[in-house]
């Protein structure tokens, strides 16, 4: 099996779809700009440091916790691309990390949120997450702004790309996992700074759009759609039996007792996604995808 490209981008928007789900949109006949063979998961979990690509961007600091910064450690790669999976370590096994944010936080630390179409910087800073061979046009996407409430308990500004149709959607489950203080670590774009770090498995990005095919499949991945979001991955790692993803967060794998910043049923992000009629990861039967959210449930 060749090298795979994205071991890091793998985790926001990877695995995207339970095993035998049903087919959506097909891909081009010519090959994505993210190959098919890319490993899977949550992508946004990888590389929270990586840098904007354009310049004079603001660039948001790592996630860091007494002897530990997020992405500093790539990991052995296994045969398949992704990262071995390895004991989480003892430090990230109650995480509670906020990174820094690139974007001010809300002025009075009440939510707020903005939406609007993909411009040039934003364009520029997406780099190859999209191209014209993606199954949706810059033109039916959205950069949208939202608060969000840190481990730090303060308050803080993230960015995503998602569909134009569900944008103010998405900023409703948002502005309700605020009021309801669930911890997020980190949101902000993908860009190809991810795309190419290498693998640590400490990746904890809250993301949504990255344009790419549903891992081991010929149908692209909701993700590339803008139709899902994975929130906090490291929490809610996808679990198979042979992998774990992000990779060193096993100790979550394990969903009892809830931790913060979990997915649960009936906990505060299952219950905003469901009411805006979109599926959790986390009831899938041949896989679990606990950080996956999907308007279709793939």
């Amino acid at each position: 099996m060749r090298r795979l490209l994205l071991p890091v981008a793998a985790l926001l928007l990877g695995a995207c779809g339970p095993t035998g789900a049903s087919p959506g949109a097909a891909p081009p006949s010519s090959p994505p700009s993210v190959p098919p063979s890319v490993p899977a998961a949550s992508m946004p979990a990888a590389s929270p440091s990586a840098p904007l690509p354009v310049p004079g961007a603001p660039v948001a600091a790592p996630a860091q916790t007494p002897g530990w910064v997020v992405g500093a450690s790539p990991l052995p790669l296994r045969p398949d691309g992704f990262g071995q999976v390895l004991p989480t370590p003892e430090v990230l096994r109650e995480r509670a990390m906020t990174a820094g944010s690139a974007l001010p936080p809300p002025p009075g630390g009440v939510f707020r949120s903005t939406v609007g179409p993909i411009g040039p910087e934003v364009r520029a800073r997406m780099g190859r997450t999209w191209s014209p061979e993606c199954p949706v046009a810059l033109a039916d996407l959205r950069y949208v702004t939202v608060s969000f409430r840190g481990f730090d308990s303060g308050a803080h500004t993230g960015e995503l790309v998602v569909a134009a149709s569900f944008a103010v959607d998405v900023v409703g489950v948002f502005e309700q996992l605020f009021a309801a203080d669930f911890p997020i670590e980190q949101m902000r774009l993908v860009t190809d700074a991810d795309l190419d770090a290498a693998a640590t498995g400490d990746g904890n990005n809250t993301a949504a759009f990255l344009c790419r095919p549903a891992r081991g499949q010929t149908r692209w991945s909701q993700h590339a759609h803008g139709t899902a979001v994975d929130v906090n991955p490291f929490h809610n790692p996808l679990v198979k039996p042979d992998l774990v993803l992000p990779e060193l967060a096993s100790s979550y794998a394990d969903r009892s007792p809830t931790r913060p910043g979990m997915h649960a049923a009936g906990g505060p992000a299952v219950r905003a996604f469901a009411g805006i009629g979109w599926e959790w990861g986390g009831t899938w039967r041949s896989h679990k995808d606990y950080m996956h959210f999907s308007e279709n449930g793939q």
